[in-house]
């Protein structure tokens, strides 16, 4: 009897392959193999009931094929795609695409061996309300994009887009970016006092006041020191409290991405890309899930880890309530399958995001850990002149679940044994003037946060949501901070202004129950579309006759024209904001924000090679040289783009001499072929900063000259340990 089981990629099927012993052949689709077409005109037959029209995707033809020839031959044939929403779409996908008779579905929470042995054993059929809610999300997602990205180029510039569940998220951003820049600073102080105990232990109190009048601060200083003269500080109260602080729930996805932000510095995708192979390989459970529900032999397993690791004093079963309210409590959260596995996975950053799930999931089922807080107040006696000083101190009475995860262990702060009267010596006061801070920007981290408290988007967008913003030149990240660009400011100003019911948190998140109504089968999905997109397009179509923006404001006075003297304008260009002459067109006077001069580009010189000229340019990620000029208009697409070379960031980019800009355009540079692989080791520039690379290894270069360096120093290179950054580094110094 032939079987055949359809998996999404080649490493799943691997995988699967090992524990089904030859009793099926497992085949890959390699991910999606259909989706809408690229013409909006052909993709969804909204009239009809908003039915949409695949096509294959590019270069999937030859695995439909492989799979109907297969097919065609097998006695049964299951779809073992993801197990959600995607996956049950992809499984439909290759069923209609495929033409598959009476095809069988199964999903592998997790891929072990019996896990898979079991659910072979229990298919069922295609959940046709899973595969629509997915398909409203797309189709939803599609109309949106379109038609305001549409007016968004008419209006505002063309190349720009819109998003269904982007826009929020840009919004969030925005609101606290406004936030910042409307936030006016002011001084406050902080007073500490050194004190000495009769046994002579110093330690420092502080203000409990943090004065704003510099007159309030000399006040309390002169105060506090006139009783240090006097011998008349003293330990006014001690409070000592027991604090239980209880583990947190094993990782869903929204927190896995927050946590592999904050601690290892992933991006989400890489982390959700990273999980992914992970689960393909066996070693955890599926990694998009907001349950935070764990199986009972997953518990006992934990349980037998803790007792025999730490004790059995450690052990305390527990199960945890899942806060998203659409929480499939039948799935697991993301744990490892096998924790007698302390570590596992294929590279570095595998057993670095694995080690965070095993400690996260076996810290879960330990004992609160039980801290002793102490706060010691002092004063000055016979006065209540000045505000109390105190300074608060915790030490670990019980380490509970800290030792399963001691990454989440703060540092004790042990202060000296006092009681209540002791007498202090004041040795000196101390006052450091502050500014009080705006609100900080969003995090990756910070931002799916965010999102998740306020409903917008699901486990599985959070990533791709990010990541679009970034890809859009929307956001920047700056030192872990999403920093709105001009572009994003622009785009979301208009979406504020224009559109705000569709970009709210309320309007947004509902729409998110009503495609978890659609995928519990209680909501129509043609029904749900429709009541949408009705009032959706009279919105949008009512935009038509605007203004185009081009717009954004008077600049400021002091700006003028460089040309004729005028006043100036702000625009936005494919680099950002700018100054344009009011009278534009008669006159093209430029200037940037901060006030040079806009130049026609003037070539540095001739590109000895091609005998084209090179330019200094501007870009969305700096300054770059460009070896001729774009194919504009009709043939562009299939011209061939100019070279193109980062400037270093510590190079004025109006010093480039012809020389420099020659340098620069060296890069990549092929060095030479690894002596035992054979392969091509090539140094290059990229996002971090220069770097060698050999099969995927990257290895940064902080002494060496990317411009200068050769194979041998670069096989020495290779020859050392990798670095480890984040967890992994703190593990190995401690």
């Amino acid at each position: 009897m032939s079987k055949l089981l359809i998996v999404e990629s080649p490493a799943k099927a691997k995988t699967i392959s090992k524990y089904l012993n030859g009793e099926y052949d497992v085949i890959a689709s390699v991910g999606h193999i259909r989706d809408l077409p690229k013409s909006n005109k052909k993709a969804i037959d909204i009239e009809g009931g908003f039915i949409p029209h695949y096509e294959v995707s590019k270069g999937k033809e030859k695995i439909v094929e492989e799979i109907k020839h297969k097919a065609d031959k097998a006695d049964e044939v299951l779809l073992a795609t993801d197990p959600d929403r995607e996956g049950e779409a992809i499984a439909w996908h290759i069923a209609e695409a495929a033409h598959l008779r009476k095809p069988k579905r199964v999903v592998f929470y997790e891929i072990t061996k019996e896990a898979v042995e079991d659910a072979v054993k229990h298919p069922r059929g295609i959940d046709d309300d899973l595969k629509q809610a997915q398909e409203a999300r797309r189709v939803l997602d599609r109309l949106v994009g379109y038609d305001l990205s549409g007016l968004i180029w008419k209006k505002v510039r063309y190349g720009l887009s819109a998003g269904r569940v982007q826009s929020p998220a840009l919004r969030i951003i925005m609101e606290r970016e406004r936030e910042i820049r409307a936030f006016k600073s002011h001084p406050f102080w902080i007073i500490s006092a050194d004190v000495e105990t009769l046994k002579k232990v110093s330690f420092t109190v502080v203000c409990e006041e943090e004065p704003t009048d510099k007159k309030i601060v000399d006040k309390i200083v002169a105060t506090a020191e006139k009783a240090g003269h006097e011998k008349k500080w003293f330990v006014k109260d001690v409070k000592e409290t027991d604090v239980k602080k209880s583990p947190r729930p094993p990782y869903i996805t929204s927190t896995l991405q927050q946590s592999a932000s904050s601690r290892l510095g992933f991006a989400p995708s890489r982390t959700m890309s990273i999980a992914q192979k992970l689960y393909e390989a066996g070693h955890i459970t599926y990694m998009r899930t907001d349950s935070t529900n764990l199986s009972q032999f997953a518990i006992s397993q934990i349980a037998k880890v803790v007792e025999k690791k730490f004790g059995k004093d450690y052990v305390e079963t527990r199960a945890f309530e899942s806060k998203s309210k659409n929480a499939q409590e039948a799935h697991e959260a993301i744990r490892p399958t096998h924790f007698d596995l302390e570590s596992a996975g294929g590279n570095d950053e595998q057993k670095k995001l694995y080690q965070l799930i095993w400690r996260r999931a076996v810290a879960s089922q330990m004992k609160d850990a039980l801290t002793l807080r102490t706060k010691v107040t002092a004063n000055i006696k016979d006065s209540s002149e000045i505000p109390d000083f105190s300074i608060t101190g915790s030490q670990i009475k019980f380490p509970g679940w800290l030792l399963g995860d001691p990454a989440s262990r703060g540092d004790d702060v042990e202060l000296p044994k006092v009681n209540v009267g002791d007498s202090l010596e004041l040795r000196e006061t101390k006052v450091e003037e502050k500014q009080t801070e705006p609100p900080g920007r969003y995090s990756e981290a910070g931002l799916i946060k965010e999102l998740e408290k306020r409903g917008i988007g699901r486990p599985s967008t959070y990533a791709s949501i990010i990541k679009t913003l970034e890809d859009r030149g929307y956001v920047e990240k700056v030192n872990k901070a999403l920093v709105p660009t001009d572009t994003g400011d622009v785009v979301s100003s208009f979406l504020e202004d224009n559109f705000p019911t569709y970009i709210s948190d309320g309007f947004t998140a509902e729409m998110e129950d009503k495609l978890d109504l659609i995928a519990d089968g209680k909501q129509e999905y043609a029904k749900t579309l429709k009541d949408f997109y009705k009032p959706f397009l009279k919105d949008v179509k009512s935009k038509d006759k605007m203004d185009k923006v081009t717009n954004l404001g008077d600049a400021p006075k002091e700006f003028k024209c460089p040309v004729c003297g005028s006043d100036m304008i702000i625009k936005l260009s494919r680099t950002g904001k700018f100054l344009s002459c009011s009278r534009y067109p008669d006159c093209e006077g430029s200037l940037t924000m901060d006030g040079k001069e806009i130049k026609k580009d003037e070539p540095i010189g001739t590109d000895p090679q091609s005998g084209l000229p090179i330019f200094i340019k501007i870009g969305r990620f700096g300054p770059y040289v460009q070896v001729g000029e774009k194919v504009k208009g009709k043939g562009s697409r299939s011209a061939p783009k100019p070279r193109m070379a980062s400037i270093p960031k510590t190079k004025d980019p109006s010093t480039v001499t012809l020389k420099d800009a020659l340098t620069y355009l060296t890069l990549p540079r092929a060095l030479g072929p690894h002596p035992e692989t054979g392969e091509m080791i090539t140094a290059n520039v990229g996002r971090f900063g220069p770097y060698v690379v050999h099969q995927k290894d990257f290895r940064s270069l902080k002494n060496d000259d990317v411009y200068t360096i050769e194979l041998p120093r670069a096989l020495e290179i290779f020859k050392e340990e990798k670095k480890k950054r984040g967890f992994a580094a703190r593990k190995k110094k401690s």
